[in-house]
C-alpha cells in the first residue's frame, strides 16, 4: 500500500509537470526535496543511495500550513564509509588510464534515512535532475545519472525498481537481498552485488542442519526483506524435516507491549536457537529487552542485515549476545581506501551537506555559531574544519571488515566496466538494431543495462564479479562467530564460508573449533522438540504438533531400522529375523529337533532304552525258547513282533537330527512298515488265540487247519506288503522332501520334513489305524476265553494304549509348532512301542523270571488246579 501510495504522489506531481510544459517551453522544477548528499561532476553521473542516517523524524500535519520537511537523526559512520567507498572507488577510475580513458565519472549520492519516502524521494531526484529548469525538450544528452548504485534496503528498492525499471534506469544494489527482486519480469534492470536472499536461507539451513538443530524460533522484520526472508525459511527448513517453534514479527512502531510478547513466546519456548531476520534498526527494541529481562541461554543466528552490524558490538549487550552465529557477506580488501577516507574535508557547497554532517558527528562540533542540537545532545563546540580525521577511532575508519563497502566497490566497478564495453563498440558491429552501438551524446539507461548483464572482471582482491540471468551476483557468504574481546565489548570472527556453484553445489566449511558458545558447558546447544530416535526405533509424530515433535516407537519383531529418526521400519528378508536391537536382520535361528538338546537327548535315551528292552526280551525267550510260555501260541510271532518293535524305537532316530532327503523319506516309511508289522503280527497271534480255543470244541476241530505256521507267515507278509506299497507309491509320486518353513513361528525357521502328500500320509497312518481297530476287537472278544494264562486280554490291553495314543496324537500334532510336532510324534511311537512290549511281553517275563513254577504246560493250561 505504501509503494503504491508513493508511486501515485509521484505520477501526480509529473501529470503537473506534463501541463506545465504545454503551457511554456522550458520545464521548471516544481519543488526540492530537503536531502542529505555528496555530489562530484563528471562526464557521466552515478547515482547512489545509502542508509547514513538511523532515523527520520516526520514533522507533524496540521493542515493549514505546509508542513516541514523531514529530517534524519542518528549518524551512522559505518555508512558513511560505504558512501565514500563508491567515491573512492570513482576517483580510482578516473585515474585508471585503462578503464573509461577519457571520461570523467561523477556521483550525486543520497541519504535515505532508512525511510522508504525518504529513499523514493532521493530516487525521484537522481532520476530527474535537480537543476531549476530544463529547456532541452528534445531529450538529447546524457540523463541526470546513467545509473544508481542502491538502494541497500530490500522494500526501497522494489519500490524504486517498480518506477524507474520502467525507464530501464540500471539500479545495482549492494545490500537489498530480497529474493523477489530476482524476477526479471518485475525488475528488468535491477542488479546487485550481494547474493539474494534464496541463497542465505540455504546457507542458514546449512548450518541448523550441521549442529542438529531442528527445533527453531524465527522473528522477522515487518518490511519486504524480513517476510519474504521468513517465508523463503520456512519453505526451505520444511524440506528437510526442521520445524519452527514460534514465528513472530516485529512491530514496524517498536511497540513496547508488543515487543514484551515477544519476549515471553521466547522464553516460553522449548527451542534454544532463533533466527533472526532484521535489520539492525527493527532489532534494537527487540535487544534492550532482551538485555532489560536479563534473557540469556539462547542461540541468536543472525542474517546478513545485523549479523556485522557495530551497534550490538558495546559492552552492554555482550553477556547476551556473545556466542551469536551469522551470515555475512564476503569480506573483501581496498588498497588506498584508508588512505582516502583520511584525506576527507568538509565542503561549503550545499550539494555536499552531508560532509559537513559527518564533520559535525565526528568530531561533536557544529559549523554554525551558538549552541547546535546534535542527536539530542547540546553542542557548544565550533568547527574549524581543519580537525584530523587521523586521531579518530570509530567505524568510518575501521577497514578491517570491509563487507557492505566492497560490495559497493564492486557496483561501482561493474557499471564502469560496462560503461567502458559501451564506449569501446564499433559501428556496424554493435548489440542494437541494425549492428549499432550506443550514441554517447544521447545515452540511454537500457543501452547500459545490456552490458552491464554480461559484465566479467576479477577485483584487485581476487574476487570474480559477474551477474546470472536475474541479476543475482555469485553467492558466497561468511559464517561469523561473535566472540567476547578483552574491553568486555564483542569482536567478530570469521569461523567457515558456504558458497554455491553450478559445478560445485552448496559449499560448506566450518571451524567448529573456533567457535565461541555463549553456554556454561562451551559446547552448542541442544534445540529439539524431541531427541533422535536411536536405530531400532521410527518416529511416530504428536497428533496436533509439528513433525518434529514425535515418540520413538521400537520396531516391531522381525522389523528393523539401522539409521536415526527412521520415519518407518523395514521387514526383515524371510530367511533374516531382526536382533535384540532391532537394527540388524539376522539369519534366523534353524529348528529342529537335534541331539544336543535335551528333548533330543530324552528321546534318543527312551529310543535306544526301548531297543535294549526288546533286545533284553529277545534274549530272555531266545534262553527260554523251550519253555511252555514262550513256546505257546507261536514263539515265531513274538520274536517277529519283538524285532518289529525294535524296528519302531529304532525309527525314531530317523526323526532326530537336521532333515536331509534320506531321512525325510525313510522316516515314514520305516514306521509304517514297522508298525504294520508289529500290528499284523499282534492281529495274527490273536487271531491264532481264538483257533486255538475254538479247536478245542468238537464244532471247531478243523479250525487250526487254516491257522498253522505257513498260513501265519503268509498273513503278517501280505499285511506288511500292502504297506510297502502304500510306501511305494507314496514316495514316488510325492516324496517328502526337507522343507524350511517360516509360518509356524515367524523368528525362527522350522527345517521340517514335507509329507509331500496329505493322501500319502494319510493312507500309511489309516492302514496303520485298521489294523489296529480289527486287532482290539478281536482280542476284546477272546479276553474271557477260558484259560489260565489268556494272551488276549494282554493284547485287548496293549491296544488299548496304542489306540488311545494315536487317537491323542492327532489333536496333539496338529497344535504343536515347528520341532514339537516332530517330538509329539516321536512320543507317540514310543508310547505305543512301550505299550506294547509291556502289556504283551512283561507278563511273559515277570513268570520266566520270578515264578518259574508256573512256567509249566499244566499251570498254563490250568490242569494242576484242577488236580488239586
Amino acid at each position: 500500500m505504501k509503494i503504491t501510495l508513493y508511486i501515485s504522489l509521484y505520477l501526480s506531481f509529473n501529470s503537473i509537470s506534463a501541463a506545465s510544459i504545454l503551457r511554456s517551453s522550458t520545464c521548471r522544477l516544481q519543488g526540492r526535496f530537503k536531502l542529505n548528499g555528496m555530489y562530484q561532476d563528471g562526464d557521466v553521473i552515478l547515482g547512489g543511495l545509502f542508509q547514513v542516517h538511523f532515523f527520520t523524524v516526520f514533522p507533524e500535519l496540521s493542515f493549514k500550513t505546509e508542513p516541514e520537511p523531514p529530517h534524519c537523526e542518528k549518524f551512522d559512520m559505518e555508512s558513511f564509509q560505504q558512501a565514500q567507498t563508491m567515491a573512492f572507488a570513482i576517483d580510482e577510475i578516473n585515474k585508471n588510464p585503462n578503464l573509461l580513458p577519457n571520461i570523467t565519472l561523477g556521483y550525486h549520492l543520497y541519504d535515505n534515512c532508512v525511510r522508504l519516502g525518504m529513499a523514493f524521494r532521493a530516487a525521484i531526484s537522481l532520476a530527474s535532475g535537480t537543476e531549476e529548469s530544463f529547456s532541452n525538450l528534445n531529450c538529447t544528452g546524457p540523463p541526470p545519472v546513467i545509473a544508481i548504485v542502491g538502494d541497500p534496503s530490500s522494500t526501497p528498492s522494489i519500490a524504486i525498481s517498480s518506477v524507474l525499471g520502467l525507464f530501464r534506469v540500471p539500479i545495482v544494489s549492494y545490500y537489498a537481498t530480497c529474493s523477489c527482486l530476482s524476477d526479471r519480469k518485475k525488475y528488468p534492470s535491477f542488479f546487485r552485488t550481494i547474493p539474494s536472499d534464496a541463497f542465505q536461507v540455504r546457507a542458514m539451513v546449512q548450518i541448523l542442519r550441521h549442529f542438529g538443530w531442528t527445533w527453531v524460533g524465527l522473528i522477522y522484520s515487518d518490511d519486504d526483506y524480513g517476510i519474504y526472508a521468513a517465508q523463503s525459511f520456512l519453505q526451505e527448513i520444511q524440506v528437510f524435516g526442521h520445524c519452527v517453534a514460534f514465528s513472530e514479527i516485529l512491530p514496524h512502531d517498536n511497540n513496547h507491549r508488543d515487543i514484551q510478547r515477544i519476549i515471553g513466546v521466547i522464553q516460553a519456548s522449548t527451542a534454544r536457537v532463533v533466527v533472526v531476520f532484521s535489520t539492525s534498526s527493527f532489532l534494537l527494541p527487540l535487544m534492550d529487552e532482551v538485555v532489560l529481562q536479563n534473557m540469556t541461554g539462547r542461540q541468536w543466528i543472525a542474517s546478513e542485515a545485523w549479523a556485522t552490524s557495530p551497534v550490538y558490538h558495546t559492552p552492554r549487550f555482550t553477556p547476551f549476545l556473545r556466542g551469536t552465529l551469522g551470515i555475512a557477506v564476503r569480506r573483501g580488501k581496498i588498497q588506498g581506501l584508508h588512505d582516502f577516507l583520511l584525506r576527507l574535508f568538509p565542503s561549503n557547497d550545499t550539494r555536499n551537506n552531508m560532509l559537513r554532517i559527518f564533520w559535525e558527528n565526528m568530531f561533536g562540533c557544529s559549523f554554525e555559531s551558538g549552541d547546535k542540537e546534535i542527536d539530542g545532545e547540546q553542542v557548544k563546540k565550533v568547527c574549524t574544519g581543519q580537525e584530523d580525521l587521523t586521531t579518530t577511532n570509530t567505524p568510518y575508519t575501521d577497514i578491517s571488515s570491509l563487507r557492505a563497502a566492497y560490495n559497493v566497490y564492486k557496483a561501482v566497478y561493474a557499471l564502469a566496466h560496462a560503461l567502458h564495453d559501451l564506449f569501446q563498440c564499433e559501428d556496424g558491429r554493435g548489440p542494437f538494431i541494425a549492428n549499432s552501438c550506443a550514441n554517447i551524446i544521447n545515452l540511454k539507461p537500457w543501452q547500459l543495462v545490456h552490458y552491464l548483464q554480461k559484465v566479467n572482471f576479477t577485483t584487485g582482491f581476487g574476487d570474480h564479479v559477474s551477474f546470472d540471468k536475474n541479476g543475482d551476483a555469485l553467492a558466497i557468504y561468511d559464517v561469523l562467530n561473535w566472540q567476547p574481546s578483552s574491553d568486555k565489548s564483542i569482536s567478530i570472527y570469521t569461523v567457515g564460508v558456504v558458497s554455491e556453484g553450478v559445478a560445485t553445489g552448496m559449499v560448506f566449511r566450518l571451524d567448529e573449533e573456533a567457535i565461541y558458545w555463549n553456554f556454561e558447558t562451551q559446547n552448542p546447544p541442544q534445540s529439539v522438540c524431541s531427541e533422535s530416535c536411536p536405530p531400532g526405533t521410527r518416529r511416530a509424530t504428536r497428533k496436533g504438533l509439528p513433525v518434529c515433535c514425535f515418540d520413538c516407537l521400537p520396531c516391531r519383531d522381525g522389523e528393523i531400522s539401522n539409521t536415526t529418526d527412521s520415519i518407518e521400519c523395514t521387514m526383515c528378508p524371510d530367511e533374516f529375523w531382526s536382533n535384540t536391537d532391532k537394527n540388524q536382520c539376522v539369519p534366523k535361528d534353524v529348528e529342529f529337533l537335534s541331539y544336543d538338546e535335551p528333548l533330543g537327548i530324552s528321546l534318543t535315551t527312551a529310543s535306544l532304552l526301548g531297543t535294549f528292552f526288546c533286545a533284553l526280551v529277545m534274549v530272555i525267550f531266545a534262553l527260554h525258547h523251550n519253555t511252555p510260555i514262550v513256546r505257546a501260541n507261536n514263539s515265531e510271532l513274538s520274536f517277529l513282533l519283538l524285532v518289529s518293535l525294535k524296528l519302531c524305537f529304532m525309527c525314531v532316530l530317523l526323526f532326530i537330527g537336521q532333515p536331509q532327503l534320506w531321512t525325510c523319506q525313510l522316516r515314514h516309511a520305516v514306521f509304517g512298515i514297522s508298525f504294520v508289522l508289529c500290528i499284523s503280527s499282534i492281529l495274527v497271534k490273536t487271531m491264532v488265540v481264538i483257533a486255538v480255543f475254538k479247536a478245542s470244541r468238537p464244532e471247531g476241530k478243523g479250525a487250526m487247519k487254516w491257522f498253522g505256521a505257513v498260513q501265519q507267515r503268509c498273513t503278517v507278509l501280505v499285511l506288511t506288503a500292502l504297506q510297502v506299497v502304500i510306501c511305494a507309491v507314496w514316495l514316488s509320486t510325492a516324496s517328502p522332501t526337507p522343507h524350511k518353513n517360516n509360518q509356524y513361528i515367524r523368528s525362527k525357521i522350522v527345517f521340517e520334513c514335507a509329507i509331500g502328500s496329505v493322501a500319502g500320509f494319510s493312507m500309511l497312518l489309516g492302514y496303520i489305524g485298521l489294523l489296529a481297530a480289527v486287532s482290539f476287537l478281536l482280542a476284546f472278544m477272546a479276553r474271557n476265553l477260558p484259560d489260565n494264562f489268556n494272551e488276549a486280554k494282554f493284547i485287548t490291553f496293549s491296544m488299548l494304549i496304542f489306540c488311545a495314543v494315536w487317537i491323542a496324537f492327532v489333536p496333539a500334532y496338529v497344535s504343536s509348532p515347528g520341532k514339537y510336532a516332530v517330538a509329539v510324534e516321536i512320543f507317540a511311537i514310543l508310547a505305543s512301542s512301550f505299550g506294547l512290549l509291556v502289556a504283551i511281553f512283561a507278563p511273559k517275563c515277570y513268570i520266566i523270571l520270578l515264578h518259574p513254577e508256573r512256567n509249566t504246560r499244566n499251570a498254563i493250561m490250568g490242569r494242576e488246579t484242577q488236580i488239586k
